[in-house]
């Protein structure tokens, strides 16, 4: 990978470009693809393209992915947009998921397939990492779990002690994205915040964080805020991409991008992702840590705000997996003629993954209580959209119920037919589908890409966008739910100690 310098134009001359027919482009690198948006300069996209990832398990509770593959499934993402639009584009912004631990050696090649967010190995190393750094959570207002990036590299010290050796920079999935466009390595302050080497009020890489881990600040990328320029795209990167040489702007993590896609940047303002994750996110004005029951509190993508949100690790990818496990060839088609409830259909708890919010717990596993002879395969996906609307709904108690009218829906679960409702009714809150909101987070990052352009942080640029759909709670949906949520509410405590007998 060369990795010169990048010569290119200055930013002020690529704002002065404006005007009607220019375009900037959203990346948002995703666990299970590639999305790449391109939007007008009155904030209508016009044209997108996905390329899929796969992710690779190679032991249980392991989740990782090539980082060529991200590099491979950009340069197609953005080569499948128009040519037109591609020359129109003047800016580019980076969404991606959170948490992955890319590690490269002195040349930035990488030394092996990098760990995602929702890999469970470094359990731990995490109660590890909290004994050896006991102001841990008051510096990141985080409690260590596998997820984060910090326990994944504790793993690596002590389980591949000549890849840590090795190791010269630590980079998250789409700053190694960012790398290969600019050659810069840098990060904003969203996506850092979820790595446990951040001071999140501070907005600065902590020494004694990184120190807990053997790294230093040689180890980390530049920081940014995510409305400024990282770069601009190199020669090489922009001709195998067919783009100008354009500004690269900071960008975001996946769910602060999507919450400046919809407009989630305000105080209390708030949002529910189905994505591969769920997630429930508020937008806040200060740091305002509630690490107690497992509430993550990071940076968010615009400066001086910051955000809280719960986490079910596994939600969309999880009703993915039942349906393929019953035996229905696509979510959709098995979705499609699901039927109402029934009072014998069994319970589902959807922690694929383990789980995070409230439990915070990488044991813990997927469950079925109640089969029976009888138990159909159309009961066994109504069990797992229930499963994750009450796992989402732990999430939400555990933020404080926010006090919301409505929570606009994001993330491509938007389009699992009958989740709706359920989620509504569980969570007591109207929903609100919008415009782009399977598109969220590349929807921001174009609007971040935009924002660098102007040399601004442009509130202005964050209006939700038009409405298309709206789910009110059902009150009699909501009081059966209710009766079933009890009971599936006392699976975690009844099975703590089989999931931690069954942990690898």
């Amino acid at each position: 990978m060369a990795l010169d310098a990048p010569v290119g134009l200055p930013v002020r001359e690529a704002a002065d470009f404006g005007g009607l027919g220019v375009v900037v482009i959203g990346l948002d690198l995703g666990t299970s693809g590639v999305k790449a948006v391109a939007v007008d300069s009155g904030g209508v996209i016009q044209a997108q393209a996905t390329t899929p990832l796969a992710v690779s398990r190679p032991q249980p509770l392991w989740s990782e992915q090539d980082p060529q593959d991200w590099i491979v499934a950009t340069g197609t993402a953005i080569r499948s947009l128009p040519d037109t639009v591609r020359r129109r584009t003047r800016a580019i912004g980076l969404s991606g998921q959170m948490h992955g631990a890319t590690l490269l050696d002195a040349e930035d090649k990488p030394l092996r397939p990098a760990i995602l967010w929702n890999d469970g190995r470094s359990g731990r190393e995490c109660i590890a990492l909290e004994a050896a750094a006991p102001d841990l959570v008051a510096i990141t207002g985080n409690r260590a779990m596998p997820g984060f990036t910090a326990p994944k590299l504790a793993w690596v010290r002590a389980h591949e002690p000549e890849i840590f050796a090795a190791t010269r920079r630590v980079l998250l999935p789409k700053d190694y994205v960012r790398l290969w466009l600019t050659g810069e390595a840098v990060s904003d302050m969203s996506d850092s915040a979820g790595t446990l080497w951040l001071d999140v009020e501070r907005r600065d890489w902590s020494d004694a964080l990184l120190s807990a881990t053997g790294l230093t600040r040689d180890h980390m990328p530049r920081l940014i805020e995510g409305s400024s320029v990282s770069g601009v795209l190199r020669p090489e990167a922009a001709e195998a991409l067919g783009l100008p040489q354009v500004p690269v702007a900071g960008g975001g993590g996946d769910n602060a991008a999507s919450a400046v896609g919809i407009g989630a940047v305000a105080p209390g303002q708030a949002f529910v992702s189905v994505g591969t994750s769920g997630v429930i996110f508020v937008a806040d004005d200060a740091f305002r840590p509630e690490p107690q029951r497992g509430v993550h509190t990071f940076c968010h993508a615009l400066p001086k705000t910051w955000h809280r949100m719960s986490v079910t690790l596994s939600a969309a990818s999880a009703i993915d997996s039942v349906a393929r496990l019953a035996g229905f060839s696509s979510t959709a088609e098995a979705v499609a003629n699901l039927g109402e409830g029934q009072p014998d259909d069994p319970l589902f708890a959807p922690w694929l993954s383990g789980e995070r919010t409230p439990h915070n717990d990488p044991s813990a596993s997927g469950v079925f209580v109640g089969l029976t002879h009888a138990t159909t395969r159309e009961a066994l996906v109504r069990a797992a959209l229930e499963g994750v609307a009450f796992a989402l709904a732990d999430g939400f108690e555990a933020l404080g119920s926010p006090q919301v009218e409505a929570l606009t829906v994001v993330g491509g679960g938007t389009r699992i037919t009958g989740l709706g409702p359920l989620l509504a009714a569980t969570l007591g809150r109207r929903l609100v589908y919008r415009d782009g909101g399977e598109a969220a987070a590349a929807l921001g990052a174009a609007r971040l890409a935009r924002m660098a352009l102007a040399g601004e942080a442009s509130l202005s640029l964050c209006r939700p966008g038009p409405i298309v759909q709206e789910v009110d709670p059902d009150g009699g949906l909501a009081e059966r739910l209710a009766r079933r949520r009890a009971a599936w509410r006392g699976l975690y405590p009844a099975l703590t100690r089989t999931f931690q007998e069954l942990s690898p």
